[in-house]
């Protein structure tokens, strides 16, 4: 004979279960996603925050050039005998010093 009545879970169970599903999907999330994010963002600041006059840079849009200039916001860099562009220092994307290359 076929069960026409099969026991239903229990609420609780089901809400914990859907609970217990989204912490862990978060928890990947965070450390697939969010802590890496993260973690380079803060060493780009430090990055930034380490610029000097003298040191060669990278920008984010593939410039090459010297520091001449640091301002709170902005890097004044040169990029020819006598060419210079200012720059919002977000926009450095590396930083090569004196014996790095």
């Amino acid at each position: 004979m076929i069960l026409l009545f099969q026991a239903q879970p229990d609420a609780t169970s089901s809400l914990i279960s859907t609970i217990i599903m989204f912490v862990a999907i978060f928890l990947i999330f965070y450390f697939l996603i969010i802590r890496p994010q993260q973690k380079r963002a803060k060493e780009h600041q430090k990055l930034i925050e380490s610029l000097k006059k003298g040191d060669k840079v990278i920008t984010s849009s593939g410039i090459h050039g010297k520091v001449v200039g640091l301002d709170d916001k902005t890097v004044l860099i040169e990029v020819d005998d006598g060419v210079k562009i200012k720059f919002e220092k977000a926009a450095i994307a590396a930083v090569t010093r004196e014996g790095q290359g």
